[in-house]
Parts: C-alpha cells; structure tokens; sequence
C-alpha cells in the first residue's frame, strides 16, 4: 500500500508576534516545527503501514528550501521517503491554489491513502485536505481519531463535536488526523542517523506543469487575500462582587445591566 502524508511547516506560534506598522506576521528569527496537527498524520500512517504489510510512507511539503528540516524530522519519525515540492511561482498561495499544487503532485507520486493533519496552526482553516480529495475526485473523512482496516477500505472513527461518526471508506481515499490521534514518538539517534542518510527528491513547476493551470496557482491564482493580521482584543477580568447578600447581589447586578442598557 502506498500512503502519502502531507506536512506543512510552520512557526512556532507560541513566538509569534506581528509587526505593528504593517500588521504581518514577524517570521525572522522564529523556530519553525512540524505542524502539531501533520504529526498526528504521520502517526496514523506509521500504525496504517503496521496493519498492512509491505506499505510504504511517502511524506510530502510544500514550501521553500527550509522545508527539508521538517522533511527530515518525518523520515526520522519513520517515514520511508519525502518529496519537497517548491517553486517561485507557487509563492502566494491561498489553501485553494496550495490544494490544486498539492493535488497535482500527489497524483504524480501515485497512492492508496493519503493522510493530512486536520488543519495547521498559521492558518487554522482545515481547507486543505478536503479541498485535495475534491481535486483528485476520491472520497474523504476529515477529524479522524482511530481506524482499522477492514478489507479494501478502513472503518474509521470520526470526532463530531458532542459524538462520534463510524465510517467505512473505500481505498483510495483522504483522512485528515487530529492530534488526539496518538502519542507523538521521540525521535530516536538511530532514525535521525538513518533519515540525513535518506535522499529527498523536489517537484517544481515544470515537473507538474501539464497538471496545472499555471493561472489557479501562486498569488495570481488564489481568490483568498489577506488584509490584515492582528491580535485579539484583551477582555477585561469583570468586577468581583464580595459579601453581599443574595438579594443584594441580584439588585447589584440589575443595576449594572441598567447601567450599560442592556435591559
């Protein structure tokens, strides 16, 4: 079985902060990782090959030459070969051109299954995914937390708000993980060793070009525009009411309610 796990990374936005003239994001100088949400993807790969004998794990991103070291920290984690997809005229893209690209190249590689994480944590649209499966016109389930593989298709376990969806979906198809999916491994010296020893292998635009419409990639080919990034507005912490009487504290709080003319 050949199964194919996207990866994006992103910074670590624990240390994100935005330039407060033009309001962007301020990358310089910020850890990147793997996103928290691919790695659960990697997981649920690594127990899908476990399940069916002779599979093999193809991790793929997109992104600039700095995406190797996520590349790397993946093949450490035990996949068996990563594919680094860049090129200048993808710069720009919106989840809908990143999905097309995306898309076009997994088509090239070829697969069985293919594993995104639910959604990354710069962008928090969990579009991706879906938006692949809708390109490559195979069936998908999003927000998945457990599976097992039942014949030609995996009877899989769907988070949905207050319950849980069980669903049988016929290879090949798409799954987007949450991180609940699994204990995330420690990389171990032996993996990372053996994963700087691995190969990566790069897919630009001339090597996708006659699965792509040159005109629904990069900035030019994404109807999503950014006008502004900012922080959320701090919420003050309320007044405390202390030692007052029940009655006295329902009278407190109707005045307050009448005071900022809510009643």
């Amino acid at each position: 079985m050949k199964i194919l796990v996207c990866v994006k990374q992103v910074p670590d936005t624990s240390e994100v902060t935005l330039d407060p003239i033009t309001n962007t994001l301020i990358r310089k100088g910020i850890k990147s990782i793997i996103n928290p949400d691919d790695k659960a993807g990697i997981e649920a790969a690594l127990k899908l090959k476990d399940q069916v004998e002779g599979s093999q794990i193809t991790v793929i991103s997109m992104g600039p030459k700095q995406a190797e070291i996520a590349l790397r920290e993946a093949l450490a984690m035990g996949c068996d070969e990563g594919y680094l997809v860049s090129d200048r005229k993808f710069g720009g893209s919106d989840t809908l051109a990143t999905s097309t690209i995306l898309a076009a190249a997994l088509k090239k590689i070829g697969f069985d299954v293919i594993i995104t994480g639910r959604q990354a944590i710069d962008g928090d649209t969990a579009q991706v995914g879906p938006q692949i499966a809708e390109h490559l016109k195979i069936p998908h389930v999003s927000y998945v937390e457990e599976f097992e593989v039942d014949g030609d298709a995996l009877i899989v376990l769907r988070q949905f708000e207050d319950r849980y969806h069980k669903i049988r979906i016929k290879f090949p198809c798409l799954l987007t993980a949450i991180s609940g999916f699994g204990e995330i491994k420690y990389l171990t010296v032996a993996g990372v060793i053996e994963a700087e020893k691995k190969e990566l292998k790069y897919l630009n635009y001339e090597d996708l070009k006659d699965l792509l419409d040159e005109g629904c990639i990069g900035l030019k080919g994404s109807p999503t525009k950014v006008v502004k990034s900012y922080t959320k507005e701090q919420k003050s912490q309320g007044t405390l009411l202390k030692g007052l009487t029940t009655n006295e504290a329902v009278d407190a709080i109707m005045a307050r309610l009448k005071e900022g003319h809510i009643l």
